[in-house]
């Protein structure tokens, strides 16, 4: 299957589920993040603010920033890249490209201290290969990190055995 009719298949089935329901099932994921020791000891840590239809991560982004970790969130500065900025609250955050919420917080270029990365997916394999939404932004960044640890999260009917992926996209480290 190709890149493009797989992201209208998980288009599909994500449309069978309410928001309340995406959120239901977001629970465990992120329970199952927040036990990982490569988030519980991470200092500095790449996450993102979901969208309606992805994995929900407002409460966690939320609670790690109350945990004293440095919480950075990607912002979307032109057809083809992203940069990181620090989230300090909520209320620092305005709707961007995509519709995605997305900081004003100070710039964040220190990449050498991402420990982790939790990255969202329109699709992940077996062997952690992942199918974004189509824009190549995070396969673009994630390059600049190479040391963090990343970790691919969505629900399981996002999973399949075997993605089209080429050179340039970047594998996660584990998928949850």
């Amino acid at each position: 299957m190709e890149k493009k009719e797989l992201r209208k298949l998980i288009r599909e089935r994500k449309r069978q589920f309410t928001g309340k329901q995406l959120e239901e099932l977001s629970l465990p994921i992120m329970n199952r993040l927040l036990g990982m020791s490569e988030v519980a000891n991470a200092d500095t840590i790449l996450m993102y603010y979901s969208l309606p239809d992805e994995v929900f991560t407002h409460d966690t982004v939320e609670l790690l920033a109350r945990q004293g970790k440095t919480v950075l969130l990607p912002k979307v500065i032109d057809g083809e890249n992203m940069e990181i900025r620090v989230y300090e609250s909520k209320e620092d955050l305005a709707e961007g490209s995509y519709g995605i919420m997305e900081p004003n917080g100070k710039l964040f270029t220190d990449y050498a201290k991402i420990t982790t990365a939790v990255v969202p997916g329109m699709s992940f394999d077996s062997d952690n290969n992942r199918l974004g939404r189509g824009k190549g932004y995070y396969d673009r960044f994630l390059k600049n990190i190479p040391q963090a640890y990343k970790i691919g999260v969505c629900f399981d009917f996002q999973k399949e055995k075997e993605i089209p992926h080429e050179e340039n996209d970047i594998k996660m480290d584990t998928v949850i």
